[in-house]
């Protein structure tokens, strides 16, 4: 019996992030291969090799090692980094509200980054001590205000705090979070394109720089939500249940919600609004993966990072030379799958 289970733990886990992570390396290698100058894939391992190993040397021609390392290398690594974050915090959540149309756009997290980065860059600021650090710092402080005001408002509508509440909620603050960006567009002099650039969602041109600055906030974000995966499995059952099996629901909740509102808020300062990955990567890792938290947290890390690369990919080749904003390719893709999977989950409930 035993053997029995250790082998169907194998065969699932083992293959779910083998799938994963063939999909995250192969969506880099592609990324950083493909532009308006090719490089040939052997090229690519070649450099990176000789930059890992001091002792590795190539024949490569300058040129390549410059695009490689200082063009789409980072740009790929952020854009990776971006996914990730927008994903595991958008499962946090779903598993958290128990609902699939949970996720920081929704819950107003994300607004609220924008407002705290809007605002960074319409008054030019700059914290002492921090210096490039105040973008994310101010993003993460007004993601985290955000869901806090969805959460008093949410109980001061409805005492028992149902989903429905906090997602309906969070939809509104959204709207006129949305609102104050578009009173500070209007009031912008020099600073419009570099603020509307910013909040359609871009990783072009963001180099090494922005990757340190999400890094940080990354690892500990995610480090925080995945030591949290046994609360959220239990909590996925309803609170009342996670608190009989001695499970610390206030303490818990209120540190996923802070660990969820970091990597919101960090995603949202290097690139924008970029829609859609934290509702449809968690949902389809569910799908195909089941829903443990154990191994969802990681997997959504992983397909997040691999999709929003590819989505990258997309927005900059489709029309070269021109770039589309990268939340316009998420948009178009995540809508209709989305749509697709809430419709086979309809059709799932009604033949059930």
């Amino acid at each position: 019996m035993q053997r029995l289970s250790i082998r169907k733990f194998l065969n699932n886990t083992y293959l779910a992030y083998t799938i994963a992570f063939l999909f995250l390396i192969i969506s880099m290698i592609f990324a950083i291969s493909i532009g308006t100058v090719s490089v040939p894939i052997l090229t690519i391992i070649q450099i990176i090799g000789s930059k890992l190993f001091a002792g590795l040397t190539y024949d490569i021609e300058p040129m390549f090692t410059s695009i490689v390392m200082n063009i789409r290398l980072p740009r790929v690594i952020l854009s990776g980094l971006v996914g990730a974050a927008l994903a595991i915090a958008g499962a946090a959540f779903q598993g958290l509200l128990r609902n699939p149309l949970a996720d920081p756009y929704t819950l107003g997290v994300s607004s609220g980054a924008s407002v705290g980065a809007v605002l960074t860059l319409f008054f030019q600021l700059s914290i002492p001590f921090i210096g490039s650090y105040t973008l994310p710092v101010l993003s993460i402080l007004f993601s985290f205000l955000s869901i806090f005001l969805v959460l008093i408002f949410a109980r001061q509508i409805d005492q028992s705090m149902k989903v429905e509440t906090i997602i309906l909620t969070g939809i509104i603050l959204s709207s006129f979070l949305g609102a104050l960006i578009s009173l500070m567009i209007a009031l912008t002099g020099d600073e419009l394109r570099q603020i509307i650039g910013w909040l359609l969602g871009s990783v072009s041109m963001r180099g090494w720089e922005y990757i340190k600055i999400i890094l940080p906030f990354f690892i500990i974000g995610s480090f925080l939500l995945i030591f949290q995966a046994k609360e959220l499995n239990a909590m996925s059952f309803g609170e009342e249940r996670a608190q009989h099996l001695g499970v610390d629901v206030r303490k818990r909740k209120l540190l996923i919600l802070l660990a969820a509102s970091i990597l919101t808020g960090a995603a949202v300062a290097v690139s924008g609004t970029i829609g859609f990955v934290g509702l449809v990567i968690p949902h389809l890792c569910r799908i195909l993966w089941g829903p443990d938290h154990k191994h969802l947290l990681p997997l959504s890390i992983l397909t997040g990072s691999g999709f929003l690369i590819l989505a990258d990919l997309l927005s900059r080749t489709i029309i070269s030379p021109t770039e589309l904003p990268i939340g316009v390719i998420t948009a178009l893709i995540g809508a209709p799958v989305f749509a697709a999977i809430l419709l086979q989950r309809r059709g799932r409930n009604k033949n059930g």
